[in-house]
C-alpha cells in the first residue's frame, strides 16, 4: 500500500510539461518549490510540484525525509532499505497521480531532486515505463553505487554538484555518472565550482536549459 505525498502545485490550468521537485532529506516541498518561480519564465505552460517525503525526519521533525541514514540518526540498514522502497513506490504513485491529473504522457515529465531527492529521482526514473523526458541531480549520488543498474528505461541525466559539498562528496558526481553511462544512460554532468551542499545560480541556469530543451516541444 501507497502513502499519498501531500504537494501544493505552481503554474498555468493547462499544463503541458510537467516537473516534479524531490526535496532533501530534513527539508519539505517547499525548500524547493520556490525554483518554480525563475524556471516557469522560461517554462510557462509546465506545472510544478513538490510534495513532501512520507516520513517525519528523525534528525528535524519539522522536516521529513525519503528513508532514514544510519550513520546520521542511528537507524539500521535494514530500516533504511525498506523505507527506501516503500517511498520508492509512494513516489511511483505520485508520478502516475500527476501525469492523470494533467492528462499528459510520461514524456512531458522531468524530476529534479536535491541529495536525498536525487537519490530518488535516480532510482524511480530507470524503473518507470514509458520513459519520461528526463532527470536533474543536484548534489546527490546513486543509492547503491556498487550496484548493476537494471533499467527498464534510460531516460536523459544532468548531475550538478558543488566541489565544495561537506555532505555528500563531490566525487559522488563522478561514481554516479560513471554507473549510468556504463548502464547506456545518456550523461550530462556540471560542477558548481566554490559551491557547498547547496544550488548555485549557475547550477540552476544549467538545469533550466536541460528542462526547456527537454520539455520545450509541444506534445
Amino acid at each position: 500500500m501507497t502513502r499519498d505525498l501531500k504537494s501544493a502545485r505552481r503554474g498555468p490550468e493547462k499544463a503541458d510539461s510537467v516537473v516534479i521537485f524531490l526535496h532533501g532529506y530534513g527539508a519539505d516541498g517547499a525548500d524547493l518549490l520556490g525554483l518554480a518561480d525563475p524556471m516557469s519564465r522560461h517554462l510557462p505552460g509546465t506545472a510544478f510540484y513538490a510534495p513532501d517525503a512520507p516520513e517525519r525526519c528523525v534528525n528535524n521533525p519539522i522536516g521529513y525525509q525519503w528513508f532514514p541514514i544510519p550513520w546520521m540518526d542511528g537507524s539500521s540498514e535494514e530500516q533504511a532499505r525498506a523505507s527506501a522502497a516503500q517511498s520508492f513506490d509512494d513516489i511511483n504513485a505520485f508520478i502516475d497521480q500527476v501525469l492523470a491529473a494533467e492528462e499528459l504522457p510520461a514524456e512531458r515529465l522531468a524530476l529534479v531532486g536535491f541529495s536525498q531527492g536525487t537519490m530518488m529521482a535516480l532510482a524511480v526514473a530507470p524503473q518507470r515505463s514509458p520513459e519520461i523526458a528526463g532527470v536533474v541531480g543536484f548534489s546527490g549520488r546513486l543509492i547503491e553505487p556498487d550496484a548493476e543498474i537494471g533499467a527498464k528505461t534510460r531516460p536523459p541525466v544532468l548531475l550538478i554538484h558543488g566541489d565544495q559539498d561537506p555532505v555528500v562528496p563531490f566525487d559522488s558526481m563522478a561514481i554516479a555518472g560513471e554507473a549510468l553511462q556504463k548502464a547506456g544512460f545518456t550523461v550530462y554532468g556540471h560542477v558548481m565550482k566554490g559551491t557547498g551542499h547547496g544550488i548555485s545560480p549557475d547550477g540552476l541556469s544549467v538545469a533550466l536549459g536541460f528542462l526547456k530543451e527537454r520539455l520545450s516541444a509541444k506534445p
